[in-house]
C-alpha cells in the first residue's frame, strides 16, 4: 500500500505533540505537513515549539521529538492547502475545530480530538472495539451534508476508559446503571502558565466544566445502536463527578455498576480479559495487546506504573468487587492514558480502522 499522507492541524499542542510521536515511523502514515496557528507558521517545527520568552523547548510527551520532524516548517493552518494530503489528524480547540474541520471535511477526511461534532447525529465517536458499526455513519454524513470527506471523532479522554471495562459487562451481563468518580491528571486541561497551573499544586480541583455532561452523553451513545441511519443511545443510566488531580498524565476513575443479571468477581474478571473487540483479527498497527489489562492487586491501577501500558494504549482495572449497595452491583478502578488512547494515538488507531473498511 502506498503511504497515506497526513497533516496534523495543531502539531504544536499536547494533542499534536502526540500526534507527532504516534505517526513517526508508521507503517501506513506519512506525516506530511504540520500547521498550527500564526504565532507558529513559517517557523521550523523546533523553533515553533520553544517558549517565546525563555527559548526553552516546550514538549510535553516522555518520549523525545522525532528528529525526522524538526526541521519540517510550520504552516498556517488558515491558509493551507489540502490537495495533496490524504487524511487530516485536528489537535485544535472546539471554537476553532467547529468552522476549520467542516471546510476541511468537504473535500477530505477529518478524524477529531475535538467535541465540536460529537453530539451531530450523523458523526460517530469511533472507540476501536467498541462500536464499529458507528462508521456507517460516515456513509450518512457524506449523503446528507454532500461532503467527499467525513468529521470522525475521538470521545471525551475520560469516557474512553469508562466505556471499554462497560463494553464486556454490556455484552454479557447488561447494565442498568453506571456512577463514576474521575480523578483526572492535569495534561487534560491543557498546558496552563503561571497562576493557573499553582491551582493544582496540594489541591484536587472538584469541578471540570462540561466534563461530567459530556461523559454522561457520550458514553450513551458510543454505546448505543447503530439503526436507520443514526445512533439510539444505550438505555442504562450514567452519573459521573469529575475531578481534577495532581498527576501529570493519566485519568483514574472509581466505577459503581449495577448490571442487569446477577455476575461475580470472578466473572467479571474473566470477561474483561478476554474482551478484545475483534481488534485481534485486524492486525492493526496500534493496537494494544490486550484492551483491558486486570489486576489482582489491591494498588493497582496506579499512574505512575500503569498509564503506558501497552504503549499507553490499554485501560488498566483493578480492585474487582461486588458491591451489596446496588442491585447486582459491581465496582472497580480503571485508569486510562487520556492524551494517548484518549486523544492522538487513538485516533491513529481509529484511522488504521477505517483503512481497513476502506473509508480512507
Amino acid at each position: 500500500m502506498d503511504p497515506i499522507k497526513t497533516v496534523i492541524v495543531g502539531a504544536t499542542g499536547v494533542v499534536g505533540q502526540q500526534f507527532v510521536l504516534a505517526l513517526n515511523d508508521h507503517p501506513w502514515f506519512t506525516i506530511s505537513c504540520l500547521a498550527a496557528s500564526k504565532r507558529s507558521s513559517g517557523k521550523i517545527y523546533s523553533e515553533a515549539l520553544k517558549d517565546d520568552e525563555t527559548g526553552s523547548l516546550r514538549w510535553f510527551c516522555d518520549e523525545p521529538p522525532p528528529e525526522s520532524v524538526l526541521d519540517i516548517v510550520v504552516e498556517d493552518v488558515d491558509s493551507l492547502n489540502f490537495s495533496d494530503v490524504d487524511l487530516v489528524f485536528s489537535a485544535v480547540g472546539s471554537k476553532v475545530a467547529r468552522p476549520l474541520e467542516g471546510m476541511i471535511a468537504e473535500k477530505k477526511p477529518v478524524i477529531s480530538t475535538a467535541r465540536s461534532y460529537r453530539y451531530n447525529k450523523d458523526v460517530p465517536i469511533l472507540v476501536p472495539g467498541v462500536n464499529f458499526g458507528h462508521a456507517k455513519l460516515i456513509d450518512v454524513q457524506r449523503k446528507t451534508r454532500g461532503w467527499k470527506g467525513f468529521v470522525v471523532t475521538q470521545p471525551n479522554c475520560t469516557a474512553i476508559g469508562l466505556v471499554y471495562s462497560l463494553k464486556p459487562l454490556l455484552d454479557c451481563f447488561g447494565l442498568e446503571r453506571v456512577l463514576m468518580t474521575s480523578l483526572q491528571a492535569i495534561s487534560g486541561a491543557g498546558r496552563s502558565p503561571g497562576v493557573i497551573a499553582l491551582d493544582i499544586l496540594e489541591n484536587v480541583i472538584p469541578y471540570i466544566p462540561g466534563e461530567e455532561e459530556a461523559v454522561e452523553t457520550e458514553t450513551l451513545k458510543i454505546l448505543g445502536r447503530y439503526q436507520f441511519g443514526t445512533i439510539a443511545p444505550a438505555e442504562f443510566h450514567v452519573s459521573s463527578t469529575c475531578t481534577r488531580v495532581n498527576v501529570r498524565d493519566g485519568h483514574t476513575e472509581s466505577v459503581f455498576v449495577s448490571t442487569s443479571k446477577p455476575c461475580t468477581v470472578e466473572e467479571v474478571t474473566e470477561v474483561m480479559r478476554a474482551f478484545d473487540g475483534g481488534l485481534g483479527d485486524l492486525d492493526l498497527p496500534s493496537a494494544p495487546k490486550h484492551l483491558i489489562v486486570v489486576h489482582d492487586d489491591p494498588y493497582r491501577p496506579q499512574p505512575r506504573l500503569d498509564r503506558n501500558v501497552d504503549g499507553g494504549m490499554a485501560t488498566v482495572v483493578g480492585r474487582i468487587r461486588n458491591d451489596p449497595a446496588l442491585s447486582n452491583g459491581v465496582k472497580y478502578v480503571l485508569l486510562s492514558h487520556n492524551t494517548k488512547m484518549g486523544a492522538a494515538k487513538g485516533a491513529v488507531l481509529v484511522a488504521e480502522y477505517l483503512v481497513k473498511e476502506e473509508y480512507l
